[in-house]
């Protein structure tokens, strides 16, 4: 049987959800006795193309403690069951009343898991969000289109006393940066992680390649470039395709040297976004840019025809990519991860084998082969970085 992917093609938007604003407006909400908690909103599309950013939520979080995520197709499951195949001991319900029963109070956060390509809320959507407003719940909202600047969210906020947050919303423009080549002052190792689409699991492999070097002893820290990292709590980053292009290039490039001035670490993986040969995110070219890597991996899907959100558009080959990125930038491929959607694990294993014969650079499955095989691929490419690791001669 195929897996279960966190990739998969969507299928429609976010449907209703039942009002529970009138039976919680009234009621001082009862805040919990620990961290911060959230419920990650994703109906209709928890597990979807559309749903990356609560997919990215439940596999890693390191700002908030996930109680539940709000799916009503997959109300009752374990979303990392839904997600991966493995339990993770986050439940997905159906709504909102659910999910404060389940907590025993009202959570802090309601966050926004949808990314949809346009950005926008629809009005079901909306109705929920505003649902958490009433019962006291924190907002953070990672769409292009910024409840700041909504009357009706504005209101509900200052009537509940809570906060709105816009991950999205760029800083004035005389506080953006332009190219600097400040770059160039940066001596460890880029990372760059692109990919042949949009929402194919760059970000998730970003932060796999960090924790597998993490592991092996070689500080890794990730820059982000999307709102997703940055709401699952990345230090260094900058939600890249909500900014003026001009600035986007220096923007990636202060948040690199941030992270090397910062952390003072071996080496620096950034996130990709779109991909170079997508006709409508294109910010790959300025994350290369930007952030000058040395190396790139790059994610693809290989039971993918069309291109996720743009199904007129065939996807291109790996293969096609990386002649891509190597005539556009001063950089080298070194590797290629998988994403699994649709395929066997048979297939995993022989598209392994295809793509480092053809291809010649090491291949791997982020989520389902050993996490140290990342760290292998980088340190193949870069030696340097592991001390107990023979170095060339001449």
């Amino acid at each position: 049987m195929p897996r279960t992917s966190a990739h998969a093609d969507h299928t429609g938007r976010g449907g209703a959800i039942p009002s529970v604003r009138a039976e919680l407006i009234g009621a001082p909400p009862a805040r919990a006795p620990r961290g911060t908690t959230a419920v990650v909103y994703s109906e209709g599309q928890f597990g979807e193309q559309d749903g990356k950013t609560a997919n990215g939520l439940v596999r890693h979080s390191e700002r908030y403690d996930i109680l539940s995520v709000l799916d009503s197709r997959h109300a009752g499951a374990d979303s990392g069951t839904v997600l991966d195949g493995s339990r993770n001991g986050i439940p997905i319900l159906a709504d909102l009343r659910e999910a404060i029963a389940h907590a025993g109070h009202v959570p802090d956060y309601l966050i926004c898991g949808l990314a949809p390509a346009d950005g926008l809320l629809y009005e079901a959507q909306r109705v929920v969000l505003l649902d958490g407003i009433a019962a006291g719940m924190h907002i953070i909202n990672g769409l292009h289109e910024f409840l700041n600047d909504d009357a009706e969210f504005v209101a509900a906020s200052l009537r509940s006393g809570v906060t709105i947050t816009d991950v999205r919303k760029p800083k004035d423009k005389r506080d953006l940066k332009l190219f600097s080549g400040r770059i160039f002052d940066v001596t460890c190792p880029r990372i760059a992680v692109l990919g042949t689409d949009g929402a194919v699991g760059k970000r998730t492999t970003a932060t796999l390649v960090v924790q597998a070097l993490n592991a092996r002893g070689i500080k890794a820290v990730l820059v982000g470039t999307g709102q997703t990292t940055l709401i699952q709590g990345g230090k260094y980053g900058v939600a890249l395709d909500a900014l003026v292009p001009q600035f986007c290039s220096g923007e990636v490039e202060d948040q690199v040297v941030a992270a090397f001035e910062g952390e003072d670490p071996d080496v620096i993986v950034v996130e990709g976004q779109g991909a170079l040969s997508h006709p409508a995110y294109l910010t790959s070219a300025h994350i290369l840019r930007g952030s000058r890597p040395a190396g790139v991996i790059v994610q693809h899907a290989p039971k993918r025809t069309h291109l996720g959100d743009f199904p007129m558009v065939e996807m291109p080959t790996v293969a096609s990519e990386i002649a891509l990125i190597e005539a556009f930038a001063d950089t080298k491929v070194i590797g290629v991860t998988l994403n699994h959607e649709l395929m066997t694990d048979d297939e995993v294993t022989a598209t392994i084998l295809e793509y480092e014969t053809d291809l010649g650079v090491p291949t791997t499955d982020a989520l389902t082969r050993p996490l140290d095989r990342l760290a292998e691929m980088v340190l193949t490419a870069f030696p340097a970085l592991d001390p107990l690791r023979p170095q060339p001669v001449g």
